[in-house]
């Protein structure tokens, strides 16, 4: 299943992998957070990526998911919104 999600992720198909999540609830582990926080970072959701992330490197602190997290807060970071002001 693990590798289904994964082709469908390179497909740009974040929303089907969202839904196929659903069916894991209460089951999942880290790696599948991970992926599902990618899901969400493909549709540009950063806080449900970063919940994902976070939830993967509780279960498991060597989760690729920190190295995840940690390029999210530093786009984020980048991120200025006060050049749309100007």
């Amino acid at each position: 299943m693990k590798d289904r999600i994964r082709s469908l992720l390179d497909q740009d198909r974040a929303d089907e992998v969202i839904g196929l999540m659903d069916a894991f609830e209460g089951s999942m582990d880290d790696e599948l957070y991970y992926l599902l926080g990618n899901a969400w970072r493909k549709k540009g959701n950063w806080q449900m990526a970063m919940n994902n992330y976070l939830e993967a490197i509780h279960r498991n602190p060597e989760s690729p998911a920190a190295q995840a997290l940690e390029i999210a807060n530093e786009i984020l970071a980048f991120y200025n919104k006060d050049m749309y002001n100007q």
